[in-house]
């Protein structure tokens, strides 16, 4: 089960970036509903005297916001299918089996995780702002480079290992 659960991971990252954007497809306006609901409780926003000047910056966060949750789909669709190619990958290395395994989970567990950072900053942002937002979930942010060093490790395997053909890793 510990070599299978980073596959799992990788699998899980492509989920749920199909999923949500069969989510949008299904009814987009919720989520933008959402993002107007947030906006409208931002102080700082709804402290704008200058009508038109709130309106601009309400638009422009609108768009910002809804990118993010974009943003999020784009991330764990492509992240986890690049965790899984690496995965994938990494099979046929000859490397020790404990260099495998913690790089196997960097990959698959930072890519999983990296992307509720956009998620979590399109819930969050309206309301808090966005920048705000990115930096109170930034752990997340951080999984990214935890998915990197991952395949800087594979990249050093593939180096140093030679590849087995598949009747060899039987």
């Amino acid at each position: 089960m510990k070599t299978k659960l980073p596959f799992i991971f990788a699998v899980l990252t492509m989920i749920l970036g199909v999923s949500i954007s069969i989510l949008f497809g299904v009814n987009e306006d919720i989520f933008k509903g959402k993002i107007e609901e947030g906006l409208s409780q931002n102080q700082k926003i709804m402290s704008i005297v200058d009508v038109e000047k709130r309106q601009s910056v309400l638009d422009k966060e609108k768009s910002k916001n809804w990118r993010y949750y974009q943003r999020f789909h784009f991330h764990a669709t492509g992240i986890g299918a690049m965790s899984l190619a690496a995965l994938i990958l990494f099979y046929f290395s000859s490397a020790p089996l404990g260099l495998r395994l913690v790089s196997s989970y960097m990959i698959s567990v930072g890519g999983f995780l990296y992307p509720f950072v956009w998620l979590f900053a399109a819930i969050y942002g309206p309301i808090m702002g966005r920048h705000e937002a990115k930096e109170a979930f930034s752990v997340f942010g951080y999984m990214g480079g935890v998915f990197l060093l991952g395949l800087f490790i594979l990249l050093f395997a593939l180096i140093k290992y030679p590849l087995q053909s598949l009747e060899q890793n039987k």
